[in-house]
Formats: structure tokens, sequence, C-alpha cells
């Protein structure tokens, strides 16, 4: 029989592209989830029965053990942007993270997965990023042969990144950036499953890997970046970081006043604090490279999915062509 993996949060972002590595690989995938009848996507991945969704609470003891039973690999791909309810930091990247590594241990799973994020610091003033450390020293306490991925701002087909910004500027002739000067270094997701899935099928070391692509650049160049691609020209506007803590803190206030009714997405608090910081993997740290990963550019995935930005959509770069073979 072949092995079993349980991915929590599975049908997210980075966990549906691992689902699909560990189908494609002869796995068969448990992929826990809060909605499972809002993750069918993942069915496809593999053959009739192969990836099945099935219902998770990573809060609760008993629902993260139901899922684990049998599993021989665990990965965690589970976490929030913004708090919600009762998705708290704490209880989801922390806790969260670090019940399912007791109970892998105690359940005598062989291998285990964590995708943290770079930037992840007991030290840290972001509630977020103190979170993210706390969920990794959890890991390591109970799991100590995990390999942890901190990933930098992640981008593919599916990204709340480059296609955020690509569909405000449909809208607005302004497209507002918090600390221009701040440097990223993305990384496609499949590159990160890839990373995952050696670390599950391969010898790797275990510990902490981050993970960036071959391009860094700051806010500002990856922004320009993306008008060229979706073809739109907008003013990018600088907000302070004073005024964007002022936005963030009333956003903020209005997600507490309607009592959760409204999210705030838009801009935290937070995220301001995380916006003071470069986002780039550490000088002499572990990352794709000691995987066997070469990474992948952004300017081979981006065109794939944010076509659909520009005002033509699809038909847009037919026209370039037709207008260059007019000689226009």
């Amino acid at each position: 029989m072949s092995k079993l993996v349980t991915i929590y949060g599975g049908s997210g972002f980075v966990g549906r592209y691992v689902a699909r590595r560990m189908a494609q690989a002869g796995w068969r995938v448990r992929v826990a989830v809060r909605r499972p009848n809002e993750a069918l996507h993942v069915k496809p991945y593999g053959v009739v029965g192969q990836v099945e969704p099935v219902f998770c609470n990573i809060r609760d003891d008993a629902s993260v053990r139901l899922v684990m039973q049998g599993a021989d690999a665990v990965v965690n791909c589970v976490g929030i942007l913004v708090e919600s309810g009762r998705n708290k930091f704490d209880s989801v990247q922390a806790e969260g993270a670090g019940r399912i590594a007791r109970i892998a241990a105690e359940e005598g799973v062989a291998r285990m997965v964590h995708v943290s994020s770079i930037g992840a610091d007991a030290e840290s003033n972001s509630v977020y990023q103190r979170s993210k450390a706390r969920g990794e020293a959890l890991v390591q306490e109970h799991f100590p042969n995990a390999v942890i991925l901190r990933p930098s701002v992640v981008f593919g087909h599916e990204d709340q990144f480059f296609n955020r910004f690509a569909g405000m500027a449909r809208f607005s002739l302004f497209l507002p950036v918090v600390g221009p000067d701040t440097r990223f270094q993305p990384v496609y997701v499949d590159d990160i499953a890839a990373a995952a899935a050696k670390a599950l099928t391969d010898d790797v070391q275990p510990g902490i890997y981050e993970l960036g692509g071959p391009d860094i650049a700051d806010f500002r160049t990856l922004m320009t970046q993306m008008l060229a691609e979706i073809r739109r020209r907008r003013v990018l506007l600088t907000i302070p970081f004073p005024v964007a803590t002022a936005m963030g803190a009333v956003l903020d206030g209005v997600q507490k006043l309607t009592l959760g009714l409204f999210t705030n997405g838009l801009l935290t608090r937070d995220q301001v604090r995380n916006l003071r910081n470069d986002n780039v993997v550490s000088d002499g740290a572990r990352g794709l490279a000691d995987l066997g990963i070469t990474p992948t550019p952004m300017q081979s995935v981006l065109p794939d999915y944010l076509w659909v930005h520009r005002p033509g959509g699809q038909y847009k770069s037919i026209h370039e062509s037709a207008s260059q073979l007019r000689g226009d």
C-alpha cells in the first residue's frame, strides 16, 4: 500500500501545490481543512480516492489526531494573515503548529514539514512574526527532526500579492505602497512544494531552510514590474509609515467595533510593522540550493497569470504582436 501524508491546510495556496506534488509521487494524500466541501478542487490531483479532503480543527487535539491516524508523514501549511474571530495568530500559528508536532510524535509519524515564514522572530514587534517563531520553537521541541521551511513572499497563479495589487490597478489610477524600499525575495509556490516533497521523500537534514527566489527587489520595483506586466500606467503613491500605522489602526478598530463582521483584509497595524523589515534570505541560511532545487524566476511565471489584469486580457499580447507585424 502506498504511503499516506496528512497535509494540514492542504487546500490553501501553498498546501494545494504540496498535495499535488505528493499525489504525483504516488502517495495517498489526506487534506485536513476546516471546510472540506470547499476543498474539492484537490481531488483531481490524483486518481479516484487518492486525494481526500477531511474536516479538521487544528485548535482541537482530538480533531488533529483523528486525521493523522495511519499517516507516514505530516505537513503543516496552516497560516493566517489577519486575525478573525477565534483564529488568532497564537492559537493558529503557534499553538496549532505545536499541537500538530506533539501529536505527530505521539502517533509515531516518521517525518514532518512545517511551513513558517522568513522574519519569524521571538523578539519581533510584530505579533504575526512572534507567533511564527513560537510555532517553530514548539515544532522543534516536540518533533526535533522536523524540516521547517521559511519562504519569502510567495508568488503563483493564486497568490494574494501580485494578484491583489494588479486587481487594485484595474480600478484606480493610484497604487498605494507602504515601505517602498523594503526588499523582498519572491519565491515560486511550486518551489516550496518541491522543497516539502523533497523533505518527505529524500534524506534531508532537519532544521530551518529559508526559501527565496533568484530575484531580490524592493516593493517599489516589484510594483513597477507588475504594472509593466499588466500593461497599465499607475501612480505609485508612497504612504509614510506613521500614516499607514494610523490607517491600520482605524481599520483594525472598525473590525473590532463590528465584532468581526468586517474583517480587515486591507491593512493592519501588524502588517505595517512587518513592512518595516526586509523579507530576504539571511546570509548563511540553508535554502533551495541545499535541497537541490533551482529557484524559478518571477518573469517565467508572472505572464502566465497576470494577463487577466491587462486591459485586453489574453488578447492584449495578440494585439501587440499584430501591431509589430504591421510595423505600427
